[in-house]
């Protein structure tokens, strides 16, 4: 009998929750429709087709009848639907609860949809855990794809991966398919015809190997480069499909469900904890992901087989890489506690649907795809977490508690102040720095500000500006890494000229309510924000640990005991902050108070300031938001404009499509400036300057006798234009 192959294709489709509707509408255009098409036109294709949540949701209501066409395919057994969790959480990083709540929602959306419940699930970002079989199966799932890289990991050989395996947790039996690497590169990459003289020098007399490519469906026209190559004059889809067609006697395609139905595992596996290789290098902290890169790329370049070792860090460790992952991280099982701590009913289905949507996966990391620098998709995960967290609060009398506890898990203690208009959070260890700042009836999280801090990928952006400028290029977006690619993750483009110049650092976290010590005039001679310049700050209260002197019902009062670097050496210092969350439901108010005793033999002379970086979205000369100097009536600029008055007592702020200003008092009147926060980061479609919220520095002059004592005030006044958790809790009373 002449030799024979099966070819299971696994395509999975994504779009995270808070993505502009433009975006899905390009890519279904560019990707997901030329897709269908072609099944449609080679109905002997058999594949997986998984699509994500919020791409479900938005498929549903913007292209029915491509959803009609997805259940004919259903229908006539062409296409297997796969599920996993609704909205593409990582899994592992969900409690128990989340896990089987988001794995049972998919599988009533797709049943609902398509007439067929799925049995086979798609892991987000393939991140594994030994213990996820568990959640799997009791959630009626059978099976899972994961990467080749987890196969190597648990020593399976690479010729060894042509079929499926089991793996089991607590007695939870799981059948794991790999993505077999040479697939994986070759498609949508290579010729066709290598794609198909890879699968028949892999062919039996027998017929019994399967080979399996599961990977992302936007790679097949949505991604740099790719559209002409799969759907224009490249017609690599097409062609594709017909030479499946051309071989169907030797080289059968099927669903992983159909040859499961037909054919036991082949062996058993144990897969440690991972995810695609690439992902392991992202995690790492930039020196070592670059070190491993080098290392790993060495190995595989020589054939060594250390290569299979070499994995990088696990997916958790994008927690202790950024501050800002950890912290919506631990809000989210704060949601969640609290989201299940509600009585039964709609309210509490309403407050789990937001958590489930704030648990989309793309916020909780970075790398090629990642979403933690995409400005809108972060408030987007925000918006839903403080949805769940309010509508929680209000069925279990949260809304009004002041609490000490060690919110972000790192052993030491915070503070969390909560009103029904407002929650702020005060990391004690990091200077009593605002964390969060969370408007709850408008939903916006104005202290998501993202610090600026050393990505691996920055020094590929350096040396491609040294070589243009080499060359003569001039730092054209071309010179500075255009490049052809062969696969996503070799792309290596700018999105904009000077990048380079672009790149700065901020030397401690993106905290609100932070005091800074500058030297006498130092909001004039510095630069234009002193977060990227540690050589300016002259004390130790940005980073130091203040202790809590006071905990009240809306208040908390902080003290620090420091020292201030000055002419005669080192002055001690006192530092008291007193912040006090009151006002109302639509017009939350927060009050900073600073008090400062010179506790030296000397006088102390100065700048005290008070930094309060501010997230309304305003990147890209984005109208709706604004700043106003002065008061109600005064000329507005736009947030990512800079700025600077030598005297301010009142500063507005807002963004009107959010439906929030802020009013700012300033006691005594003070010298301020701001400015656009920007980072430089990787994204699928190149290296680009992201804005990241706007910075705001009032500063003092101070001129302190010995013994003596000084107190300023900062006050904002935030006013909403609507209560989204009341409009969406009317709703559903006048629905029900």
């Amino acid at each position: 009998m002449a030799p024979r192959i099966s070819l299971a294709l696994a395509i999975h489709n994504h779009q995270p929750v808070g993505n502009f509707g433009w975006v899905f509408g390009e890519v279904f255009e560019q990707a997901y429709r030329p897709m269908v098409d072609a099944l449609d036109r080679h109905p002997s294709v058999r594949l997986a087709l998984h699509y994500t949540g919020a791409l479900l949701e938005w498929l549903r209501a913007e292209q029915p009848g491509f959803v009609e066409r997805l259940r004919v395919l259903v229908e006539r057994g062409q296409v297997e639907m796969m599920g996993g969790g609704l909205y593409e959480p990582v899994l592992a990083s969900l409690p128990e609860r989340d896990r089987l709540a988001q794995l049972g929602r998919m599988g009533d959306t797709i049943e609902g949809l398509f007439g067929r419940r799925p049995v086979g699930a798609w892991l987000a970002e393939r991140v594994w855990e030994p213990d996820l079989p568990t959640c799997l199966v009791d959630a009626g799932y059978g099976w899972t794809i994961l990467d080749d890289a987890h196969f190597r990991a648990a020593a399976i050989p690479e010729e060894a991966l042509w079929g499926p395996y089991t793996t089991d947790d607590q007695g939870r039996l799981l059948t794991v398919f790999g993505t077999e690497q040479g697939l994986r590169y070759r498609i949508p990459f290579r010729d066709v015809d290598e794609v198909i003289d890879h699968l028949r020098a892999h062919a039996t007399e027998a017929g019994d190997r399967l080979g399996t490519m599961g990977d992302d469906g936007e790679k097949f026209g949505a991604w740099p480069t790719t559209y002409e190559h799969c759907w224009g004059s490249g017609r690599w889809v097409e062609r594709f499909f017909e030479r499946l067609e051309e071989h169907a006697g030797w080289l059968a395609t099927v669903t992983p469900s159909e040859w499961l139905a037909a054919h036991p595992p082949i062996g058993r596996v144990a897969v440690p904890t991972g995810s695609y290789a690439e992902m392991g290098e992202w995690a790492l902290p930039p020196d070592e992901a670059r070190a491993f890169a080098v290392a790993l790329h060495a190995a595989q370049d020589d054939g060594r087989p250390e290569a299979r070792w070499l994995r990088g860090a696990s997916w958790r460790n994008f927690g202790v890489k950024y501050r800002e992952v950890n912290d919506l991280h631990k809000q989210m099982l704060r949601a969640s506690a609290a989201v299940a701590a509600m009585p039964a009913g709609a309210e509490r289905d309403r407050a789990a649907d937001h958590l489930h949507r704030g648990q989309s996966n793309d916020c909780y990391w970075h790398g090629l795809f990642g979403g933690l620098y995409i400005n809108h998709m972060r408030l987007a995960t925000h918006e839903h977490l403080v949805a769940a967290e309010d509508l929680a609060d209000r069925a279990t009398g949260g809304w009004h508690a002041a609490t000490v506890a060690d919110l972000d898990l790192d052993g030491r203690d915070d503070v969390r102040l909560a009103t029904d208009g407002q929650v702020v959070t005060v990391a004690l260890p990091d200077g009593a720095g605002i964390g969060a700042w969370d408007i709850r009836a408008a939903r916006h999280a104005l202290g998501s500000v993202l610090r600026r801090r050393p990505e691996a990928y920055h020094e590929t952006i350096r040396r491609r500006a040294t070589e243009a400028a080499r060359s003569g290029a001039g730092g054209s977006p071309a010179s500075e890494g255009a490049v052809p690619v062969s696969s996503i993750h070799e792309l290596a483009r700018a999105k904009e000229p000077g990048l380079a110049a672009r790149i700065a650092y901020d030397w401690h976290e993106r905290r609100a309510g932070l005091v800074r010590f500058l030297a006498p005039g130092g909001l004039r001679t510095g630069g234009p924000d002193p977060a990227a310049d540690q050589g300016t700050e002259r004390g130790d209260f940005v980073d130091g640990e203040f202790g809590l002197v006071e905990l009240r019902e809306d208040a908390v009062v902080v003290g620090r005991d420091g020292t201030l670097a000055g002419p005669s050496g080192f002055q001690p210092v006192r530092v008291e902050k007193t912040i006090v969350a009151g006002g109302t439901r639509v017009a939350p108010t927060l009050e900073v108070e600073i008090a400062i005793m010179n506790r030296s033999a000397h006088a102390l002379r100065a700048t005290v300031g008070v930094d309060w970086p501010v997230n309304l979205a305003g990147g890209g000369g984005n109208p709706a938001a604004w700043w106003r100097i002065g008061h109600e009536g005064a000329d507005r600029t736009t947030h990512d404009a800079g700025g600077s008055v030598t005297e301010a007592g009142s500063i507005g702020q807002g963004n009107d499509d959010i439906g929030i200003s802020i009013d700012t008092t300033i006691e005594p009147a003070a010298e301020a400036r701001w400015g656009p926060i920007e980072t430089v980061s990787n994204s699928e479609a190149g290296f680009e300057r992201a804005y990241q919220g706007s910075a705001l520095l009032v500063g003092w002059p101070l001129d302190l006798a010995p013994g003596e004592r000084w107190m300023g005030r900062v006050r904002h006044t935030v006013r909403v234009a609507r209560d989204r958790t009341e409009e969406e809790l009317a709703a559903t009373r006048g629905a029900s």
